[in-house]
């Protein structure tokens, strides 16, 4: 089984009910073709950018899901067939458990105030003042 992302534009017309059908339709279809169902993001309510069916907004949905590839034919058949959906598109996705580590490695390197091993912050650079500075460029030109 591969993981896979589908991202739909419905159209806009619909009510709440058909909406929820629409979306049950979907799921109840991935999991007659063996799929495992994982987050869903949705219907949220979207002013898109450019018409598209002569459309100016549409409802967007985003399933997280696992299926066979031998299936997915299937899926986007069906996706095909329903006259409400604007666009779809499905992406191969990575399985979840690799990526929070990545995320917890990143925010320990970004932190802002970094402590040493004995438990203390690390003492802040000293100031040099404007004298010191003119003194250092005159060593430095001298040489």
């Amino acid at each position: 089984m591969r993981f896979y992302e589908l991202t739909y534009l419905v159209t806009p017309d619909l009510s709440e009910e058909d909406l929820k059908t629409l979306s049950q339709g979907i799921n109840d279809f991935i999991e007659q073709e063996k799929g495992v169902l994982g987050e869903k993001t949705g219907p949220i309510k979207q002013k898109l950018g450019c018409p598209i069916k002569k459309k100016a907004g549409a409802f967007l949905v985003i399933l997280n899901f696992s299926l066979n590839p031998e299936n997915l034919e299937k899926l986007e058949k069906k996706l095909k067939d329903e006259n409400q959906i604007l666009r779809y598109i499905i992406l191969i996705k990575k399985p979840l458990e690799k990526i929070p580590e990545k995320v917890s490695v990143l925010k320990d390197s970004f932190k802002k105030e970094k402590i040493s091993e004995e438990g203390k912050k690390p003492s802040e650079p000293k100031k040099i003042g404007l004298k010191e500075i003119d003194k250092k460029i005159e060593e430095i030109l001298n040489e």
